[in-house]
């Protein structure tokens, strides 16, 4: 079952001088918001990326740019991401705001072979209508080679549950030889064990928790690497994170709490609102792996067709791969701390554009990525490990079980 925000949404127009209220139910709480205004465009008519979102072999020559054919640009932010460089792709708005290019100028603009990128956007329309775009493309790897996308990125701070996960292009045959191309180290030292999920996704993570303060490194010697008859691999690099505070948040869903507990003490209690019984939030242990200001939902791209589509969600923390998110809603009352009425995401009290002083605000202001939310007493199964960076749900014979060199 995918898990996404709920946003039950009917619209009418009559007449030029009205425009019809528009009822919303969120995946964050089930009360109904209504107010007046005028229909915005879709994030994808209010915001047009090249590549095409989820484009592959796309070429290094090949045009990146971002437009909006009404309204301006707020912000454009491009990653290289899962690379060990996490290098941002600069670039520039238009004096009149309609649109951003790289900078011709700057060499972290040109695209590079066998990378992945993230373009994410935020527009204004003339009335004042916020939309967000995350897309995202794959450049051009040479048939006879294969590369490892990773997380988390290199230099970053994360929380003490996090896990070192490598998504690869092609299907790796030779487990064993790969698993042993990539060691993992920390300091102060405790074993790091790899764990496979299918053909191309390999896992590392300790026995327990990291220890905050502990700093990992990455060392990948894939160059030449045989993963398949005729493929090998394309990349040598070191990479590196640092674990900072621990930071764990237990999510009562019949309770409709959360509780937010770091270094051992109790930072806060807060009023959430978790799945309908019908689509309920899943049990067991999630790490943040994402983390956006504002972001779009729709119901379309997991399962639950036109139910709902939201441009602007604020303070939006990603659990799983399938659409499990804690986040902010602006668009519900009554709900927090009462009742479940969502899709399966958890939901938090925030404001239209997001703000500090709410609850959703305070607690994205306290996340970092790799982070741990457990969800417990909700009517749904445990999350399965792959789901995301669930694999603190599996304990460590299983985890060890899964290494090809072991």
């Amino acid at each position: 079952m995918t898990r996404t925000p709920a946003l039950a949404t009917t619209l009418a127009r009559a007449g030029t001088a009205l425009a019809l209220a528009l009822a919303l139910s969120g995946c964050s709480g089930g009360g109904i918001g209504s107010w007046f205004k005028s229909e915005p465009l879709s994030p994808e008519e209010a915001i047009q990326i090249v590549p095409a979102d989820n484009a592959k072999d796309v070429k290094v020559a090949d045009p990146l740019e971002v437009t909006v054919p009404e309204g301006t640009l707020e912000r454009v932010k491009v990653m290289r991401v899962e690379d060990s460089e996490q290098q941002e792709v600069r670039g520039r708005i238009s004096a009149d705001g309609t649109s951003w290019q790289p900078d011709a100028a700057d060499t972290t603009g040109k695209l590079v072979l066998a990378a992945k990128y993230t373009v994410h956007a935020v527009a204004v329309d003339e009335d004042g209508h916020r939309s967000a775009r995350t897309t995202s493309f794959t450049t051009h790897v040479p048939d006879e080679r294969f590369i490892g996308y990773f997380k988390p990125e290199n230099r970053s701070t994360v929380g003490t549950g996090m896990i070192i996960s490598f998504s690869f292009n092609r299907a790796i045959v030779n487990k064993a030889a790969v698993e042993r191309a990539i060691r993992v180290t920390s300091q102060p030292a405790v074993p790091v064990v790899g764990h496979w999920f299918g053909k191309e996704r390999l896992d590392f993570r300790p026995r327990t928790y990291w220890r905050p303060g502990t700093r990992v490194t990455t060392d990948i010697q894939l160059r030449d690497v045989p993963a398949a008859p005729g493929v090998y691999g394309i990349q040598n690099k070191t990479v590196s994170f640092t674990v900072g505070r621990h930071q764990s948040s237990l999510v009562d869903a019949a309770d409709h709490t959360m509780t937010i507990t770091r270094d051992g003490e109790v930072l806060s209690e807060l009023p959430i609102s978790a799945g309908t019984d019908k689509n309920p939030t899943y049990n067991g242990k999630m790490v943040v792996s994402e983390m956006h200001d504002v972001t779009r939902m729709n119901g379309r791209t997991v399962g639950f067709g036109g139910e709902y589509d939201i441009a602007d969600v604020p303070h939006a923390i990603r659990l799983t791969s399938s659409g499990t998110f804690l986040h902010g809603n602006y668009w519900s009352s009554g709900v927090f701390g009462s009742s479940n009425a969502s899709h399966g995401c958890i939901g938090l009290r925030d404001e239209k554009g997001g703000s500090g002083g709410t609850p959703a605000g305070w607690f994205f202001d306290r996340t970092l990525v790799g982070d741990i939310v457990e969800v417990v007493n909700s009517h749904d199964r445990k999350v399965a490990p792959d789901n995301g960076l669930g694999g603190w749900n599996m304990d460590w014979d299983q985890w060890t079980a899964g290494s090809a060199l072991r």
